[in-house]
């Protein structure tokens, strides 16, 4: 009897761990804070990148969305691409910050096309 008690609080404690996830608050924020610096740092360096070879106009911005692209498939291919472990879903890894990292990419790619080939 002491058995068939034990087994049925098992089930109940795990169909309830089934239900809910959850998550620290603060390893979702040092999570996206990685994500965040790891964008900024890209777009700098693809900044740097792009002026130095030149890129002007559309073909610049085409480099940053790639650049960006392959920033969140090398983020998702760290998290082991169980982005649901790390992450409350999968947006925050793909997504976030998409943008975010745009003025500084502009800011050092013409800074970097400058220095390379007007001065």
């Amino acid at each position: 009897m002491a058995g068939g008690d034990s087994s049925a609080s098992e089930k109940k404690s795990s169909e309830a761990s089934d239900d809910v996830p959850a998550f620290n608050a603060e390893n979702m924020i040092n999570n996206m804070k990685i994500v965040n610096y790891s964008r900024t740092f890209m777009s700098i360096i693809g900044g740097v990148i792009a002026g130095i070879l030149g890129f002007t106009g559309l073909n610049g911005f085409i480099f940053y969305f790639l650049a960006m692209a392959i920033t969140s498939v090398g983020l998702a291919a760290k998290a082991g691409f169980s982005t649901h472990s790390y992450f409350d879903c999968w947006n925050r890894i793909i997504l976030d910050g998409f943008l975010g990292g745009l003025m500084s990419f502009v800011l050092f790619w013409t800074f970097a096309y400058d220095i390379v080939h007007i001065f």
